[in-house]
């Protein structure tokens, strides 16, 4: 791989960029400085570094964030901060969310430059578990679960103009929280807008929090506070990417 190259897929600048901090000694390779940016190095096993601090290759990018209330889950915005602002200087070219959290929810979002992984888990067809922790206005009733573990009307019409059930849900009952409100644990295998605060609605109740808890195999780590993030371990990369 060209040096340019390597270096422009860990972020450190442009290509125009790049040529010119090399050009000024900020880059070594093997303990020495390298002045040419189109020189060909060998990612897997050459140390390289820039100013001083060492570089290992990583084709892909993942994170982890505990997204907080108040951020929207978007590349860009002019007027919210996004998650990806959350990254600071671990932002790298070509990141996104693995799908949307609304504004005011929180907890899992999965940031990634790895399309095909993003594609795997918001693929309808795949059917990825997403689990939702969501405090309630009200005690749902035995009725209520069943609908929603059947599905419900959510106001979404399929090409035939047919009422678009939501795909059968797993309700688990917790406790109370600390203001005393009825809070569940919620498994939905889809993404449609507004979903999870619209399956309650239909069965005429009210979502006051909502926080997810996992998707797929990948969980929230409890250790992170709202708007903290980490790297993926190796082994969740491994288990998300097999």
């Amino acid at each position: 791989m060209r040096l340019d190259k390597f270096l422009g897929e860990q972020g450190i600048g442009t290509r125009k960029q790049i040529k010119e901090y090399v050009k000024n000694g900020r880059c070594k390779v093997n303990g020495e400085v390298v002045l040419k940016s189109d020189v060909h190095i060998d990612e897997n096993k050459d140390d390289i570094s820039f100013d001083d601090v060492p570089l290992s290759y990583s084709r892909f990018h993942y994170f982890l964030l505990n997204k907080p209330a108040g951020v929207v889950s978007a590349t860009t915005d002019g007027r919210n901060t996004t998650v990806l602002d959350l990254l600071g200087d671990d932002y790298v070219k070509g990141l996104s969310p693995c799908g949307r959290l609304d504004i005011d929810t929180e907890g899992l979002l999965l940031i990634t430059d790895d399309g095909n992984l993003i594609h795997k888990l918001l693929s309808p067809k795949k059917h990825v578990d997403k689990v939702y922790e969501v405090h309630l206005r009200d005690s749902l009733s035995d009725a209520d679960i069943t609908k929603l573990e059947e599905g419900v009307n959510i106001g979404d019409k399929k090409d035939d103009g047919s009422i678009d059930y939501t795909l059968p849900a797993k309700v688990e009952v917790k406790d109370v929280d600390n203001e005393g409100r009825p809070v569940i644990f919620l498994t939905i295998h889809e993404g449609r807008f507004h979903q999870v605060k619209r399956m309650l609605e239909a069965v005429g109740n009210e979502v006051l929090f909502l926080r997810r808890l996992s998707m797929g195999p990948l969980k929230l780590d409890e250790s992170l506070l709202p708007g903290d993030y980490r790297p993926l371990t190796d082994e969740e990369i491994s288990i998300l990417t097999k």
